[in-house]
């Protein structure tokens, strides 16, 4: 009998391969969620960053 052969070892591969499909599914959500963010926060201007420098300035300069 193959050392490799024994029902155990097909269940830890099994389960080792959804736990590596769950984990390959989680980082193509968050990249996904993160490629998403970035291109709205580009087209909209980043409204977390405020009003552009030179809104905030008197208009005298400094």
């Amino acid at each position: 009998m193959r050392p490799d052969s024994h029902e155990i070892y097909g269940r830890r591969r099994s389960r080792n391969l959804g736990v590596g499909l769950v984990l390959a599914a989680f980082v193509a959500l968050v990249f996904a969620v993160t490629v998403v963010k970035l291109s709205e926060g580009a087209a909209i201007g980043h409204p977390e960053a405020g009003p552009p420098r030179s809104q905030l300035l008197p208009e005298g300069g400094n």
